[in-house]
């Protein structure tokens, strides 16, 4: 069982290491575009720069490649190459029907599994040479596809719709149960269908006249990038100096409200970082609701600053929720017995 994990790891310490640079390029070139644009009610706005405009949409491009990578290669890590097209066109899918990160993680797993099994199927000689470049390919894809479309993306849709309209329910009546719940779901799946339905319910929140919402939303978008970042500068030897890397641009993404950078620690080690971003975003947010905090633009992490109601709480709230963030997450690690082989793991 120990190894089995210990491979199914490995595939996705490989779909981390190729994703890593869309990552790190992608949020970099908007965390640059975002932080000299000026900051209206609408958010920040690129209309009185052609530059910064093209600079966003180039690093927006760079991340629409992130989840047909990711999946690609961990599909990739099973299978090899006849697997890549399942996996990206999985991953892509992913993004289309709105499954975010966890829709591509799956993807990318059942591709790798349906390709492993296509290339054990015995075949006439004469075919077998037209199998890794055709015809596994063709089969996988559609085999991928029609799963992706039909069994993953409607449960997927039905959640949002129910989670979108329990959110309208609960209203303000409990702020520590909302504020845990938003902080949460904005950390859960780091910019997939989860976290858009805490943003959107907290951008509709500000038109009708409760920004705290907002202010609660805000402060959790950046807890998980800025908290993973951290925990690879305060205990360097449980981290792989690609994660390390993979921190500081963490770092910057977390500066400007952009929760994908934490995806490359989640994707690597999902069953001990999920719960602690989730954990953490939720303290940061729980904070900021009870204290007040108010976000006027639909956006977060502390570039918002100048449109906040209360703004020493608001960056009190995200430096306890990162803190708590770093902190339980290098103690899992440590308590794992698992960092050296983490830290010394090669890419494929």
């Amino acid at each position: 069982m120990k190894e089995h994990l210990q491979r199914y790891k490995q595939y996705l310490l490989t779909g981390v290491s190729h994703v890593i640079p869309f990552i790190a390029s992608g949020g970099i070139l908007m965390a640059l575009a975002i932080a000299f644009a000026p900051m209206t009610a609408q958010g920040p706005s690129f209309d009185s720069s052609p530059l910064l405009k093209l600079i966003v949409e180039i690093g927006n491009s760079a991340f629409t490649l992130l989840l047909p990578v990711l999946a690609g290669y961990i599909a990739y890590a099973r299978a090899g190459k006849p697997a890549l097209v399942a996996g990206m066109l999985g991953g892509q899918i992913s993004l289309t029907i709105h499954a975010g990160f966890l829709g591509a993680l799956v993807a990318g797993l059942l591709a790798g599994w349906v390709v492993d099994v296509l290339k054990k199927m015995p075949v006439p000689k004469s075919l077998k040479p037209l199998m890794p470049i055709l015809i596994i390919p063709i089969f996988s894809a559609l085999i991928i596809g029609a799963l992706m479309f039909e069994v993953v993306g409607v449960p997927i849709a039905n959640l949002m719709v129910f989670l979108a309209g329990w959110l309208k329910t609960m209203g303000t009546a409990n702020a520590v149960v909302l504020g845990a719940l938003l902080g949460a779901m904005i950390a859960f799946d780091m910019g997939g269908p989860i976290n858009k339905t805490a943003f959107f319910f907290g951008s509709a929140m500000i038109a009708e006249g409760n920004p705290t919402i907002m202010g609660a939303v805000a402060t959790a978008i950046c807890i998980p990038p800025l908290g993973l970042g951290l925990a690879t500068k305060l205990n360097k030897k449980l981290w792989s100096s690609q994660e390390q890397e993979a921190g500081s641009a963490a770092l910057a993404m977390g500066c400007i409200g952009i929760t994908e950078g934490a995806i490359p620690f989640a994707a690597a080690d999902p069953l001990r970082v999920i719960p602690t971003i989730c954990f953490g975003s939720a303290v940061g947010s729980v904070l900021a609701m009870l204290s007040g905090v108010a976000d006027h633009a639909p956006h977060g992490g502390p570039i918002v600053l100048p449109v906040i109601d209360n703004r020493l709480m608001y960056l009190v709230s995200i430096a306890v929720g990162v803190m708590v963030t770093a902190l339980l997450i290098n103690f899992l690690k440590a308590r794992s017995g698992q960092h050296v082989e983490v830290a010394s793991s090669e890419s494929v």
